[in-house]
């Protein structure tokens, strides 16, 4: 974790499809609002417990995003609205 990823490579990526994924210094499309890329945190299955860990970890301000299990093009294309974690 901890590296850099476009959104269309973490819903491309096996290990990321039906899970829920934190994302740091999140960039996003100006015309659409949808994810362009960020920090890859934390993933889960989840969403509590993701919550909870990046609560209780550095990036309080991450993207939680949901990576469907759908085909790649309809997941970069219609990704869930972010939801950004307070103190």
């Amino acid at each position: 974790m901890g590296c850099r990823l476009t959104w269309p490579e973490i819903c491309q990526h096996e290990a990321f499809q039906g899970r829920w994924v934190a994302l740091d210094q999140c960039k996003y499309d100006a015309r659409t609002a949808r994810p362009v890329d960020g920090v890859l945190v934390d993933v889960d299955d989840d969403l509590v417990a993701l919550c909870s860990r990046i609560r209780e970890g550095k990036s309080r301000y991450c993207a939680i995003l949901f990576c469907g299990d759908t085909d790649e093009r309809t997941m970069s294309s219609t990704p869930l609205p972010a939801a950004r974690l307070s103190t």
